[in-house]
Parts: C-alpha cells; sequence; structure tokens
C-alpha cells in the first residue's frame, strides 16, 4: 500500500513539473513576443496556457484520488495537500505569461514599450524564465539548495521592478501615459510570476521536509 501510494504521489509531482515546465515556455514566449512585437509568439502563450490548464485537471484529480483511497495522515496528508496548492500556484503562473502576451496582442502591430522601458522589462521577462526552470528542477530534484537560490534569484527580479517604476516616475519620462500604464501592468505580471516561482520553491520544501523556509 504504502509503495503505490508513493508512486502516485511520485506520478502527481511529475505532472506538477511539467505544468512548471509549461508556465516557463509560457514566459519565455511572451517575452519574446513584447520585444518583438511578434504576434505569433503571442498567439503561441495562449496555446502554452491551454496545455497548463489540461494538465490542471488530472494534477487535481490524482490528488484527490490520493486523499479518497489511501486516506494519507500526517506527512504524507502535508505532500498531497501542498501538491493541491502547487497546482493553483503554477495555473496562475501560466495566467501571468498570458496577461503578458494579452498585451502584446493588444497594441500589435506597435511595440508595448520602447527604449529603456522595454529592455527592463524583457529583463524581467528572461529572469522569470529562467525561475520558472528553477522551479522545475526544484520539483524535480527536491533540492532545499535551489528552493533558496530562487528567493535569490526573485530578489534580482524585484530590482529590476523598481528601476522600472523609478523610471516610469521620473518627471524626465517622455512615452504616452497609455505605455506608462501598460509597463506598469507588465512590470507587476513578471513581479508577480517571480512571486510565484518562490512559493512553488518553498512549499516543495515544506512538502518533503514540513519545514517552512524564512520569509
Amino acid at each position: 500500500m504504502r509503495m503505490r501510494f508513493q508512486e502516485q504521489l511520485d506520478a502527481l509531482t511529475d505532472q506538477l513539473a511539467s505544468m512548471c515546465h509549461e508556465a516557463g515556455q509560457a514566459i519565455t514566449s511572451a517575452t519574446s513576443a513584447l520585444v518583438l512585437a511578434d504576434l505569433s509568439a503571442a498567439e503561441r502563450v495562449f496555446e502554452i496556457n491551454e496545455q497548463i490548464e489540461a494538465l490542471r485537471g488530472p494534477c487535481e484529480e490524482q490528488a484527490m484520488t490520493l486523499l479518497a483511497l489511501q486516506a494519507p495522515v500526517a506527512r504524507d496528508l502535508r505532500q498531497v495537500v501542498t501538491g493541491v496548492h502547487l497546482v493553483a500556484d503554477l495555473s496562475r503562473m501560466g495566467g501571468l505569461a498570458q496577461h503578458v502576451a494579452e498585451s502584446v496582442r493588444r497594441r500589435h502591430p506597435n511595440h508595448v514599450a520602447s527604449g529603456e522601458a522595454e529592455q527592463l522589462l524583457g529583463r524581467m521577462g528572461r529572469l522569470a524564465g529562467e525561475l520558472a526552470d528553477l522551479a522545475e528542477q526544484v520539483l524535480r530534484t527536491r533540492d532545499s539548495e535551489l528552493a533558496a537560490e530562487l528567493d535569490r534569484r526573485d530578489d534580482e527580479l524585484d530590482n529590476l521592478h523598481r528601476q522600472l517604476l523609478d523610471l516610469i516616475q521620473d518627471p524626465a519620462w517622455t512615452d504616452s501615459v497609455t505605455v506608462a500604464v501598460d509597463a506598469t501592468l507588465l512590470g507587476r505580471f513578471y513581479e508577480r510570476f517571480g512571486d510565484h516561482t518562490v512559493v512553488v520553491g518553498r512549499r516543495v520544501i515544506f512538502f518533503v521536509t514540513g519545514e517552512q523556509l524564512a520569509q
């Protein structure tokens, strides 16, 4: 019985890692679309997000099956419940990538932003993709050091976000109000995406050890 439970739990973890991988692909494609004003790359994000949501159902079903048929307690129960929370986190990551793609589609054929603002957003997007890759590794390896690295790299993303806001609020800003609003929203989408990767790392460590990483 215990071996069967572990096999099912490993299958759930593998599905969660696949969701994370797709979320990374989505944010990377969304960033390419943003920087290049590439409509086809933006449309690809919608396709990827559909794949993420297609994985969500089986993940939730697997978790519910474990709860119903295995009646886990203590550590086993913690692992299954944490898996349910992870499904929601990973789905939100896909949704945030789609928000970026929606901005690109709405402004096409024009760029959403330009100059330094676009450069900062591009850097944020590339870093968000790297964070998703790290989060996937944490899911697959359950490595606490990698989870801590997510925190550190997310600090870099937060710093870029502050630079973007400072740029937009600078009296020397010469772009339109529309661009300022779009850039502000995009910065927030990337910042929230990074936050979710950190939460994924923390949940995985709790999943494995029962310990909460320091905030």
